[in-house]
């Protein structure tokens, strides 16, 4: 269960963070959200489709496996992508408020956080200073502040356009096992090209128009995502 609390240099002072990559750090996810401005990194290593978030609208996430708790870019050397997404990046940290100021807020049962030792990565100096780790987290945190709240503006848009589309992959693996994928949506393309040069404008305008096209080129990935989920079968045989 999660203890969250507003970090400090004094009630903290001698916190480290383990920043290795895997299962028993609660790296085992099927998913991780993403925003716009980081479709760019993520798009060439997974692929990006939007989920319900219960509350009507539609999140953006990165999909690393086919599951729940199943990722398949968790590997005996750690995290197998060049691109890691902010919002797995940012763990045991996240925003938290402050009276009216933003403010990094850690999860003290995490089981990346060590009080005291030498493993992992020191958040405070000696003096009280905060280190470039804390320094690096701080400013992810501060990206994808910003990036979900641009998000929103975004997903809107989509909607407005009627972008979005639920799909269903079918995948047979090498092991002859049907497995299907349902329950995410992603950009209809043939919509999008129907587009008027107005609305194609106004996407362009604000920002939305890469973004989207980033979107549609991660599908791609999904063949290594397959690949990625043959291998691991057949190191189960």
């Amino acid at each position: 269960m999660a203890n969250h609390a507003p970090l400090n240099n004094v009630d903290h002072k001698n916190l480290r963070i383990v920043t290795t990559r895997g299962a028993a750090y609660g790296d085992a996810v099927m998913s991780a959200l993403t925003f716009p401005a980081e479709f760019r990194d993520l798009q060439a290593c997974y692929p990006i489709v939007f989920a319900q978030d219960g509350n009507g609208g539609y999140d953006a996430v990165a999909l690393l496996g086919f599951e729940q708790g199943e990722n398949l870019f968790l590997g005996p050397d750690g995290w197998d992508a060049p691109a890691l997404p902010l919002t797995v990046e940012r763990q045991p940290f996240m925003i938290g408020r402050g009276g009216d100021d933003l403010a990094v807020h850690i999860d003290l049962d995490s089981p990346r956080v060590r009080d005291g030792g030498i493993e992992g990565e020191a958040l405070f100096l000696t003096y009280g200073g905060t280190s470039e780790y804390l320094e690096r987290i701080s400013s992810v945190l501060r990206t994808i502040h910003e990036g979900m709240v641009a998000s929103r503006a975004f997903v809107g848009a989509l909607v407005e356009l009627e972008l979005l589309e639920s799909f269903v992959l079918d995948v047979e693996l090498d092991d002859g096992s049907q497995n299907r994928l349902a329950g995410f949506y992603t950009i209809n393309e043939d919509r999008l090209a129907q587009l008027t040069a107005e609305q194609l404008a106004r996407l362009h305008r604000d920002g939305y128009l890469q973004a989207i096209y980033m979107a549609v080129a991660s599908l791609a990935q999904f063949r290594a995502l397959i690949q990625r989920k043959n291998r691991a079968n057949d190191g189960r045989r």
